[in-house]
């Protein structure tokens, strides 16, 4: 009998947690420069393991995206509330590929029976967080507190859109902190069953001490990113589940001692 491809993970978060390979540490590894791109190469490689299953995972997550945007307001809250039980179970679901097991699409919805509270309490920090740092530069730089947070400006001249760019960069570079607070914390809470405050320190710490890595992924996903979106978005197919997998392998590699 064909398997449902829709079914919720068979592996139970306790099972896991007793079957990972290695021995998790507290303090992050620091790891070579050129393992920036070699996350994203392991990643690819999780991908080519189920690229169909990765590839309907994908336009799933992307449709519920498009569908919670349709709510006025609410629906961009709702979105960045929800993102860590997605990645989360997506997490789970690079998890089960390591461990020799199939990825189903039930999956994407693991994280909702899987820590679902502190997944979203995560994700109500980030946004609080995000918010704030967004709405205090917009003010600074005088471009009312909705701007830089989504809300569509009225017809601006040169001097308004150079003080809008320069903000937007101001509000990005200031919020970095938060993204790396919040890169590793769905995992850490997932399969480590780390608290909220914990996976966000943890998760803090191993991207700070990772920087190079993490600026030659960097680099090497905006150039993937410009030829993804060149046929027609289409590359975003492949894109989109590799740079999940690549979250949980270097997750992996910085979390574990293999």
């Amino acid at each position: 009998m064909t398997e449902n491809p829709y079914a919720a993970p068979r592996t139970h978060v306790e099972d896991q947690l007793s079957a990972v390979a290695g021995t998790f540490l507290r303090t992050a590894r620091v790891v070579p420069a050129s393992r920036g791109w070699g996350w994203i190469s392991d990643g690819f490689s999780l991908f080519r393991r189920q690229p169909l299953t990765w590839i309907l995972v994908t336009v799933v997550l992307i449709a519920l995206m498009m569908v919670t945007g349709l709510v006025p307001f609410l629906g961009g809250l709702m979105a960045q509330l929800l993102a860590p039980v997605f990645t989360a179970g997506l997490m789970l679901g690079c998890r089960q590929l390591e461990q020799g097991d199939e990825l189903s699409v039930g999956a994407l919805f693991a994280g909702f029976s899987s820590r679902p509270a502190r997944l979203i309490g995560l994700g109500a920090l980030g946004l609080a967080a995000t918010a704030l740092i967004y709405v205090a530069v917009a003010v600074i730089f005088g471009l009312g507190p909705g701007v830089l947070l989504g809300a569509q400006p009225q017809t601006i001249g040169e001097t308004e859109a150079l003080t809008l760019i320069l903000g937007t960069l101001v509000a990005v570079a200031a919020a970095l902190p938060v993204y790396m607070a919040m890169w590793f914390a769905p995992a850490l809470i997932v399969l480590n069953d780390l608290s909220v405050g914990e996976a966000i320190r943890s998760s803090f710490l191993a991207c700070a001490r990772n920087i190079l890595p993490f600026l030659v992924y960097g680099i090497a996903l905006l150039v993937l990113m410009i030829a993804a979106v060149i046929p027609l978005l289409l590359g975003l197919l492949v894109l989109v589940p590799v740079l999940f997998a690549s979250v949980y392998t270097s997750y992996r590699e910085i979390f574990y001692d293999r």
